[in-house]
Parts: structure tokens; sequence; C-alpha cells
């Protein structure tokens, strides 16, 4: 099976359609077309509807996707690592929840480039059951995450949970009746606990499912908004953000999973894992108005 094949195959799905494709591609429409019907005589399958609109699954070519997301990513890994340059001896690729780059995500990063010169890193970005795909397909060595289970040759290292805290742009805001407040998505349970302690609070006019772009929202617009401490604490320091202390504190887990085969030879994983571990633990307060959110 060709792996350019399947590449241009993903490339249709992904665009909508063949021109988009050879666009993304920058092959002619003519090429994708010949392909595609190279890959799926060699299946014997129709894989897309092709219609005026665009191209659609058909039931084999949805049972092809995945595979061939899994086999084109394995390719792009093989061809990473077999091409190191020199004075680099292995690699780390590293799959991170979008949410929690700031913060653990990056610290992680940071201390495998700073502290390892002689390892690439690879950096991939994801949600969390995409995530684990990726661990045990052989995607990604470890993963950075909020919630998962260990699967096989996998090891789960929980780190302290991440705060959700209420932060404004104005030192004195109302916590329950701000008409400027952002909803952040932060996951099905979170929405749960939020709604149960703000259930006469009204809906947001304002909502995202990025901590991020509500942050950055925020501080153009103003408001109020439930943010992660890491993010939101340089912006604390500088005095740009303050922190509603009569609000409660939400709190999710958050955990490193690794593939224990990559791992065999870090003699530097436990270490920099006890090290996020402490520095986790300095965002963390005591106090009785944290609510534990599963994870």
């Amino acid at each position: 099976m060709n792996i350019t094949a399947l590449q241009t195959f993903l490339a249709i799905v992904d665009t909508g359609n063949l021109v988009r494709a050879s666009q993304k591609l920058n092959v002619t429409q003519s090429t994708v077309t010949a392909r595609l019907k190279s890959l799926e005589d060699e299946l014997g399958q129709q894989l897309l509807n092709r219609q005026k609109s665009g191209t659609t699954l058909t039931p084999a070519g949805t049972k092809l996707l995945r595979y061939a997301r899994i086999m084109t990513g394995l390719w792009r890994q093989a061809r990473y690592e077999t091409g190191l340059p020199a004075g680099l001896s292995s690699v780390c690729t590293f799959g991170c929840d979008r949410e929690l780059w700031h913060g653990p995500g990056r610290a992680f990063f940071d201390g495998v480039v700073q502290g390892h010169p002689d390892m690439a890193v690879s950096v991939q970005q994801g949600g969390g059951r995409e995530l684990e795909d990726w661990l045990a397909a052989g995607l990604v060595d470890v993963i950075l995450t909020y919630g998962a289970s260990a699967r096989g040759n996998q090891t789960v290292y929980a780190l302290p949970p991440e705060e959700l805290v209420l932060y404004s742009d104005r030192e004195v805001t109302s916590i329950r009746a701000d008409p400027k407040y952002i909803f952040v998505d932060h996951g099905e349970e979170y929405r749960r606990a939020h709604g149960e302690t703000y259930h006469d609070a009204g809906i947001a006019r304002v909502s995202f499912d990025s901590s991020f772009w509500a942050l950055q929202f925020l501080l153009e617009r103003g408001g109020s908004a439930y943010l992660p401490r890491a993010l939101a604490a340089p912006l604390v320091a500088e005095g740009r953000l303050f922190e509603l202390r009569e609000a409660p504190i939400y709190s999710r887990k958050k955990m490193l999973v690794v593939n224990d085969s990559a791992a065999a030879n870090w003699d530097w994983f436990a270490p920099l894992v006890g090290a996020l571990r402490a520095r986790s633990a300095d965002w963390l307060e005591h106090s009785d108005r944290r609510f534990v959110i599963p994870g």
C-alpha cells in the first residue's frame, strides 16, 4: 500500500473535496484523482462518495480512516527518527493536551530540551482520547492529559491536580453577577460542578472551550473567568489579573502516561516527573473552597 496514496486520501477527507486536497498537497487534481483510484482499486472498495458539494466517506472509507491516520503517523515518526541529524542520538515524542501546555506541558518540554542536548523532541497537541490512541499506536512516547488509564505496556504517573481559579481584570468584581463573565468549558465534570455552584447565576453571553483563547479575550475586552492557575499566575504577578478569593476553586486531575519500552533507557524520566510534581504542588493552596473534579 502506497503511503502517498494514504496521505492523499486523508487530505481529501480533511479538506472536504478533491480541489482543496490538490491545493493542500500542491499537485494537480488529476493526480489526486489517480492516487485515490489506485487506493480504491488496491482495496477493492469505494472509499469516498463524490458529489458537487464535496466528498463523504463510504462505510469502507470510514473503516480505513483510523488505520490511515495511524499508518501515516507511524511513517512520519519513522522518517523523523531515522533522519536525526548528527549529535542527536534519540527522540522523545510528546503528546500534550492543548490545555495543559501552559504549565506542566511546557515544563516537561523544557526539562527534556535543556537537560538532554543529545535528544530530539517532537511535540503534538491533541485531546484526551486522541492522545491515548496515539500512545497505544506508538505515535507518541509519553502523553500529558487529564484522565487516562494504563493500557498494556504503559505506566501512569499522577501529577498534583490543576487548579481552576476565578480571575478578573478588576480587583473588585461580583462573583455571581458579573455581566462580563466568560464561561470556559473545562469538561463535562466541570460543567456539572460549576452548574451546581452557580445554578442561580444565569448563562454567560460569551463562552470558550480554550483557556488560552478565553484569557486573550478577557485581557482585550475585560471580564472574569475560571482559568488554570499556572496560566494566569504570571499576569497576577504583573497586576493585570486579580484572583477573586471568595469564589470556590475547582481542581482537575492530570497525569503523565508513558510507554514503558520507550522510557526503558530514560534515566532522566523519573527525576523529571519528580520535579514536575514538586513544581505543580507549588501552585496548590490548602483551601476549603476547592472542589475536586474526577479525572
